[in-house]
């Protein structure tokens, strides 16, 4: 249904289908020019094999006695899980978009252009709110009297009454002499606020370039882009990745180093066993590529096991080694 350009979104609610979850349904509510509220659903098959198709479909999530503001996610309505709910005027509470809903993740939602359009302008309110940048829905009033009270909590802080420019009097009578002491402070050479990057160098950051800094901290990683820690983990939100890789890469990097020398071990005294810790090796190995292509998977249960295997036996080694046995 067209509404031309004479609307904009309030509210959007997917479900899935209990039985069947290939069936997609969406609640869609739009402020029209009269400032009257329009209610459009509809329904989608989400082929797991095909592209994605929009069905003719009749109102049955309104049917039931609810209003729109009263819609949260996991709420259960006939045979429809709620999978997603947003509303403008309390997108504070909203978490993230789920990995179907994703378009970076999930490019196959493009042939779906109804719900493709509103969930990608969803997305762009998600990283505006973010970056701390004041919401359309904000009057200018209440955002002005938001920024006066971070203005007066930073003003309240207590100044400390002492020359900046100076090393602390602990320091200065404990460790200078008494001729430093009578010495001129030297002037501080007052570095330069460092420039943003520029609009278009983010835009060329791929998500190659992101892949070679998943085993540095998030840190060093946006050091290394040359971009600011806000513009980076907003970048990670549109490739879809949650949260920055390093510590799971990490993880398996001290697994597989581990298996390696209990290999070298092993092949003096059993070579089964030696074979053994060689194919689990192989394992985190081809996990740890898997995650590096694929930065929002999160590590294997099996691999979580053996990890807390690997915790248990070394605290009982240090109890050991305490005890002096």
């Amino acid at each position: 249904m067209d509404f031309s350009q004479d609307y904009s979104l309030t509210a959007l609610f997917v479900f899935e289908n209990t039985i069947n979850r290939e069936f997609i349904r969406s609640l869609h509510v739009y402020q029209l020019k009269d400032g009257k509220d329009r209610e459009v659903e509809r329904e989608f098959l989400f082929s797991v094999d095909g592209p994605y198709v929009e069905m003719a479909t009749k109102s049955l999530l309104r049917l039931g006695r609810f209003r729109g503001m009263e819609l949260f996610e996991g709420q259960v309505i006939g045979l429809w899980r709620c999978i997603f709910a947003f509303h403008a005027h309390h997108s504070s509470h909203l978490s993230h978009i789920p990995s179907l809903l994703s378009i970076s993740r999930n490019p196959k939602l493009k042939s779906v252009p109804t719900l493709a359009n509103d969930l990608q302008f969803i997305f762009k309110l998600i990283s505006r709110t973010a970056d701390e940048e004041p919401l359309q829905f904000l009057s200018a009033e209440k955002y002005r009297r938001i920024k006066d009270d971070r203005y007066q909590s930073k003003k309240s802080l207590p100044v400390l009454d002492q020359d900046l420019n100076c090393l602390p009097h602990s320091v200065a009578t404990s460790e200078l002499s008494k001729s430093q002491q009578n010495e001129p402070c030297a002037p501080v050479v007052i570095s330069k606020k460092k420039k943003r990057a520029a609009t278009e160098d983010i835009a060329r950051i791929a998500l190659e370039d992101l892949v070679k800094y998943f085993d540095l901290p998030i840190v060093e990683a946006s050091r290394n882009l040359k971009v600011g820690l806000t513009v980076l983990k907003r970048k990670c939100r549109e490739f879809g990745i949650p949260r920055w890789p390093h510590r799971k890469i990490k993880s398996l990097d001290s697994l597989i180093r581990n298996l390696q020398e209990e290999a070298e071990r092993q092949k003096q005294e059993n070579e089964d066993a030696a074979m053994a810790v060689a194919k689990r090796q192989r394992m985190l190995e081809s996990e740890k590529e898997t995650i590096e292509r694929k930065p929002f998977m999160e590590i294997q249960s099996e691999t979580k096991r053996f990890r807390q295997d690997v915790f248990k036996r070394r605290h009982r080694a240090r109890a050991l080694k305490n005890q002096g046995l």
